[in-house]
């Protein structure tokens, strides 16, 4: 949808476009021109100096926020025996194999992540055409394919965001809920660019932190200012 409501140009009026904002202030405008009736997720935006065509110059991984992202996840794991067990323990939603398999080709989605063990990734694989566009297939880069699912599922549950670069050399990531305190917001946003910049590619060259901003989900880019990060 389009930002281009009444709102979001009164909120608009809030940004100088043409400045780069200390992370404190871009958080507090961010949440002055929050408008909508709901809690609006605030996202962080980063366009880094990569050549995301070259094999040495992915990024993809996951972290846990500081203090968490403000939205509980739904977690779905596919384990058998102890491991289901251990899976249960740790707070998981669902626990199981072939009949959440067979629910899934159904087109049932009531989950927001997915954690398999290594050894049932032959059958979980067979779901990747229908898991794969929707970014929900679990992968090793980003702790879900593990045979630690204790630890899985209760970083999930604390807050864990995955990153990975686009096509165009982006990464978008949840940093938490208009409604949290300055400072919660704050330090999630620094967490996750010194995260960003630990996992620099070598083979990446010149200014790696091209351009950051954070928004609210009704709410206009505000560029920040990270040139102690680069």
């Amino acid at each position: 949808m389009a930002k281009t409501g009444k709102k979001y140009q009164e909120a608009a009026k809030l940004v100088d476009r043409t400045k780069a904002y200390e992370v404190k202030e871009a958080v507090a405008i961010a949440k002055q021109a929050a408008k909508a009736n709901f809690d609006e997720t605030v996202e962080a935006a980063f366009r880094l100096g990569l050549d995301p065509k070259k094999a040495d110059q992915q990024i993809r991984g996951a972290m846990v926020l500081p203090h968490g992202t403000g939205k509980t996840q739904r977690v779905l794991v596919f384990a058998k025996g102890e491991k289901a067990k251990e899976a249960e323990a740790a707070g998981a939603d669902f626990v199981g194999e072939a009949e959440f398999i067979e629910k899934i080709n159904k087109g049932w989605f009531d989950f927001d992540v997915i954690v398999a063990t290594p050894d049932m990734m032959a059958e979980v694989g067979k779901l990747g055409r229908v898991l794969g566009p929707k970014g929900l297939m679990p992968n090793p880069k980003t702790g879900t394919v593990t045979f630690d699912v204790e630890k899985a599922v209760k970083d999930i549950k604390a807050g864990k965001v995955e990153y990975r670069v686009d096509k165009s050399a982006n990464i978008h990531v949840p940093i938490g809920k208009i409604s949290f305190d300055d400072e919660k917001l704050v330090e999630n946003f620094i967490a996750l660019t010194e995260q960003l910049v630990k996992v620099k590619p070598q083979a990446a060259k010149g200014v790696y932190m091209k351009n950051v901003s954070i928004a609210s989900t009704m709410g206009p880019g505000i560029k920040v200012d990270v040139s102690n990060y680069r």
